[in-house]
């Protein structure tokens, strides 16, 4: 089915009305986005497995390097999928607390991410503390913590190591919450969320308080000001002031993709990572979500896509450590070659991660977002 032509820019500015784009809330937009979500948690699993050192070199028994001494350098990179989340994540958030009752969105929010994370922090408190698996748990006290999700500010150690991305995910709900659901969503009240934590960013940056950092999260916050922009031009379609807002993100969020991971040439680095390639990736994830917000994306309209984006979330949740396991019964225990444990590895986390929303979620999400917004319409 070809997509109707988009309406032309308006000179006027733009109403509280959504502009009649193409798909505004059919499926092929969430199918598109269900996509960037899979294709992201790969980048990082990829990343986890064969684009870093640590743990995951006693899985394999030796370096990733090698074991992929030619993918491992473009692994490296897939630790950026982590940016392209938030930037879908800004784009969803916007677009899910949009009209929505305080009480409704943390509900939500709330039903959406803690069924899969518990479950996620028990199997791997399980895992590794059976005797034969080589790696260690955390204490028991601080198994508790990590339940609540709050285990960084409190600083206790992480039962899951990308535990830190819900960190950055629970403060941006949090700043969303306060200044857009609480008052209520509307298109002059988002800008200027979005130009007020700009401006924050780098204040917090150039003042170097710790608690303005713990807050305002300057090395993260771009990405969602960037997806909350991308919304502003699927729901109000385009408009120099929305474009604006995603050109300064994408400035100022890849300025901080550079920081985190570029260094000069060192042997004693796992890898060296281009400058230029940092900015592409961020500029494609960009790209990517931008082509979903213009309707662009709307030929990614398979059904398969819609349990992809439902398996991506506990996928992400149990890859890392579980994926750990997995590689060193696999490789090291049976002797299958790394390539081949690479794809079954990821398969079998795919397979976990079904189960995971099949018996977990399917049943503890809707139960919880009861419990925590009896009056509200499901949504």
């Amino acid at each position: 089915m070809t997509a109707p032509a988009l309406p032309r820019p308006r000179r006027k500015a733009p109403t509280e009305q959504p502009a009649p784009l193409q798909g505004t809330h059919g499926g092929s937009r969430l199918r598109a986005l269900d996509a960037l979500r899979l294709i992201a948690a790969l980048m990082v699993a990829f990343y986890h497995y064969g684009g870093r050192d640590g743990d995951v070199s006693r899985a394999w028994g030796a370096s990733p390097r090698h074991e992929f001494p030619t993918l491992s350098g473009a692994f490296a990179y897939g630790c950026l999928g982590v940016e392209i989340f938030f930037v879908i994540s800004g784009f969803v958030i916007c677009m899910s607390g949009w009209g929505r009752p305080l009480r409704s969105f943390f509900a939500s929010r709330a039903a959406r991410l803690y069924p899969a994370y518990w479950a996620a922090i028990v199997l791997v408190t399980v895992a590794f503390a059976l005797p034969w698996v080589g790696f260690r748990t955390v204490s028991f006290s601080d198994t508790l913590v990590n339940l609540t999700m709050l285990q960084q500010p409190v600083g206790a150690q992480r039962v899951l190591g990308v535990c830190w991305t819900l960190w950055a995910e629970l403060r941006f709900y949090a700043l969303f919450a306060l200044f857009v659901v609480l008052p209520g969503a509307t298109r002059h009240r988002v800008v200027m969320f979005c130009a007020v934590w700009t401006l924050a960013t780098v204040v917090t940056t150039a003042s170097h308080v710790e608690f303005l950092r713990v807050v305002v999260m300057p090395e993260y916050s771009s990405y969602f000001i960037g997806g909350i922009g991308l919304y502003l031009v699927h729901r109000f379609g385009n408009d120099l002031l929305h474009w604006g807002i995603v050109a300064v993100s994408f400035l100022v969020g890849q300025h901080y993709a550079v920081a985190g991971l570029w260094h000069v040439p060192n042997p004693h680095f796992f890898s060296y990572r281009s400058p230029y390639v940092i900015v592409a990736v961020v500029a494609l994830g960009y790209a990517a979500v931008a082509a979903v917000a213009l309707g662009r994306a709307g030929w990614m309209n398979w059904r398969w896509l819609t349990v992809a984006g439902a398996l991506t979330y506990p996928f992400y949740l149990v890859h890392e450590h579980l994926g750990w396991v997995v590689i060193g019964a696999l490789h090291r225990g049976l002797g299958i070659p790394a390539y081949a444990t690479l794809g079954l590895t990821i398969a079998l986390m795919l397979g976990l991660a079904w189960l995971l929303h099949r018996f977990v979620e399917r049943r503890l999400t809707p139960l919880l977002r009861r419990s925590l917004d009896p009056g509200g319409a499901r949504r």
